[in-house]
């Protein structure tokens, strides 16, 4: 409009703005015809890339990294603390955890029975215990974990860190969902882009062999392909001409390319043929257990991703037969699933990265979006719990072999350095070389932030 009306003169003011750094974007792409193109960090990071082991449904902190004597002592007895209000009721007893912890490692930290792989790690793990959430209901709280905001339609972590860093790998999307099998509740839209351009939203692969639809051509031959691409592209120009900068144009544009490069590169990265059975076998991908078999999978497929260059990986829980880490009733048998499930390709995946020289410059969290009650729901199940959980963090950057934080005897609210789910952010950026309050992005009139106006690095867990 600016260009078209009073012969051009609104656009040759709009484009000495734009000349203006006060007014242009504050992280133009090195590539200007490539959105996912690298980006210079604000300063030098610890790692190039990160790994998000997404626990959905919310894994109970005294049944994992955060053991309670005093729930062994008072087991079955009336919970002696405040109860908060959550998201359900049936309040019953104290309940004890049904696994035993051990010490593990150098730094002795305790872990579960559940995670015999991930326990031979600890010596390279950060262990959260006083994380709190916003929200005790998952789809809300599954929204603020992404997204920072917990309601729908912000962007996702993953989309926040492709916008500010761009991309390594030029044949893949810069932030990959593997997806078990299981997407959590507030859909894809925890891993939209939400107002950021539709470029850096997460892309979904599915598990087996066949990860995405439409990925072999349907043209007799590549030189056809790349002809009906180029019409689609002059075509798609001739509007950009006349109508000026638009996201979803430029957006088709670059993923229509980006697709059509992923056709020779996306069969031969999840066929797995270059992989020994030594390295198969320690994934679990021959596990008689089809969970473990595909979590498996999305972890070896995830390293594989990381070779690639692919900045942002997020892996989901695969079916178990019933609910994801959610156990209202069944404690025993629905956590003693999930962990099955998940431990044998953490433990191979932090084993690989080591082998491979990638553990230094890659950042790995496991986390669900809260914890669960130290009392139980019922006989023998836990409701959610927002307020003390527990997470950790491996890889570049990280001091190994670290607990921080606390809550109380009983694992229920967090009493000591409590952790926020922007202070995660504010962490996770830093160790990427971004500083959490200059990453924004002006929408409705606003500097927008992943970490909005909060978040403060957690210092005591970096090296």
């Amino acid at each position: 409009m600016l260009r078209d009306a009073a012969c051009g003169f609104g656009g040759v003011a709009l484009a000495a703005l734009l000349a203006d750094h006060n007014y242009a974007s504050a992280l133009p792409s090195v590539d200007s015809d490539n959105p996912l193109a690298p980006k210079p960090p604000h300063y030098p990071a610890k790692v190039k890339r990160v790994v998000y082991l997404y626990m959905d449904g919310g894994p109970s902190q005294v049944d994992t990294f955060d053991p309670k004597p005093q729930l062994e002592r008072e087991n079955g007895q009336p919970f002696k603390m405040k109860i908060e209000p959550t998201q359900f009721n049936n309040i019953g007893t104290t309940l004890q955890s049904p696994w035993k912890f051990k010490q593990y490692g150098d730094c002795g930290t305790p872990v579960s029975e559940l995670f015999p792989h991930v326990a031979e790690h600890v010596d390279d793990l950060a262990v959260i215990r006083s994380m709190v959430s916003n929200f005790s209901e998952h789809t809300n709280a599954n929204y603020f974990l992404h997204t920072g905001n917990g309601f729908q339609g912000r962007p996702s972590m993953g989309a926040w860190v492709g916008y500010g860093l761009g991309s390594e790998c030029e044949d893949l999307p810069g932030f990959i969902v593997l997806n078990g099998g299981l997407i959590p509740p507030g859909g894809l839209d925890c891993f939209n882009s939400g107002f950021l351009p539709a470029t850096y939203q997460g892309s979904i692969f599915n598990p087996g062999d066949q990860p995405l639809a439409n990925i072999a051509p349907r043209e007799t031959s590549p030189q056809l392909q790349r002809n009906k691409l180029a019409l689609l592209n002059q075509l798609d120009q001739q509007n950009l001409q006349t109508l000026g900068s638009n996201d979803a144009i430029e957006s088709a544009i670059a993923n229509y390319e980006l697709a059509y490069r992923m056709q020779s590169v996306v069969p031969e990265l999840t066929g797995l043929d270059g992989e020994t059975e030594a390295t198969k076998t320690m994934y679990g991908l021959e596990s008689k257990d089809k969970g473990t078999a595909t979590f498996g999978r999305q972890c070896l497929l995830a390293r594989r991703l990381l070779e690639k260059g692919v900045r942002f990986i997020e892996l989901t829980c695969p079916g178990v037969g019933h609910d994801r880490w959610d156990q209202h009733q069944n404690l025993a048998k629905g956590h003693a699933d999930n962990a099955r499930a998940v431990d044998q390709g953490i433990g191979a995946l932090l084993t690989d990265l080591k082998q491979r020289g990638l553990f230094e410059d890659t950042l790995v969290i496991w986390s669900g979006e809260f914890g669960r009650t130290p009392f139980a729901q019922g006989n023998n199940g836990r409701d959610h719990n927002p307020f003390g959980f527990s997470l950790w963090l491996a890889g570049g950057g990280i001091e190994g072999g670290t607990i921080y934080g606390a809550t109380d005897e009983y694992g229920y609210k967090t009493i000591e350095n409590k952790v926020e789910i922007h202070d995660l952010h504010a962490t996770m950026l830093h160790l990427l070389g971004m500083d959490h309050e200059r990453l924004t992005y002006l929408w409705g009139g606003r500097d927008m932030r992943l970490t909005d106006v909060h978040g403060k690095i957690v210092h005591d867990i970096l090296a």
